[in-house]
């Protein structure tokens, strides 16, 4: 029982430290070594969780996916109680996120350019991660406008990336607010259609 604790706590400090250091400086600029001094593991605790570092990326992918949809969930609950709709309290959440310390934009977006091969498990974990990213967006249009708007959600999802990239860029939170305001006309004018 101890022993598979140990290991699973190893796991687990190896996901954190990789998914902060490949946020931070990026997929190519971190190696093993580092994620394993960082980790303070073995390099035999590294490999034996992660085979290759593809493996790790994946893991970390996964993390990744799991922590930004619960922070997306509770940022929305917290905002719920303010916003006039679930897509109000959305891009609250999101506003929340580019204001957060270390923001970077999107480490999807970010693997994506980094890996370039279209065929690598990253890659393909990314696109994956948009489509399901971009049904929890609709879901949020359609319990805000109903179904029939539903269909302007890719428009929304659009909306969203360019406002992560631009943040980014420009290092400031306000294009969320812009997203949120051309979000909101596309909808009511689904809506009203």
């Amino acid at each position: 029982m101890g022993r598979t604790r140990e290991t699973s706590e190893a796991r687990q400090r190896i996901l954190e430290t990789a998914d902060r250091l490949f946020y931070q400086d990026g997929l190519r600029a971190v190696g093993i070594d580092r994620i394993i001094a960082e980790a303070e593991v073995a390099k035999m605790s590294l490999y034996k969780h992660f085979p290759s570092k593809d493996d790790l990326i994946l893991a970390v992918l996964k993390h990744r996916e799991e922590c930004a949809m619960a922070f997306f969930r509770s940022a929305m609950e917290r905002h719920s109680k303010k916003a006039k709709n679930p897509l109000r309290a959305f891009f609250a959440a999101l506003k929340d996120w580019f204001e957060s310390p270390g923001f970077r934009g999107c480490a999807f977006q970010n693997v994506a350019v980094e890996l370039a091969d279209p065929a690598h498990p990253g890659s393909e974990f990314v696109r994956r991660h948009k489509q399901r990213f971009g049904e929890f967006l609709r879901n949020i249009v359609e319990e805000t406008v109903g179904k029939a708007a539903a269909k302007v959600a890719s428009a929304v999802a659009l909306l969203v990336e360019g406002a992560i990239v631009t943040a980014v860029i420009q290092g400031s939170p306000d294009a969320a607010d812009v997203a949120r305001d051309a979000a909101l006309k596309l909808v009511a004018e689904e809506k009203g259609a």
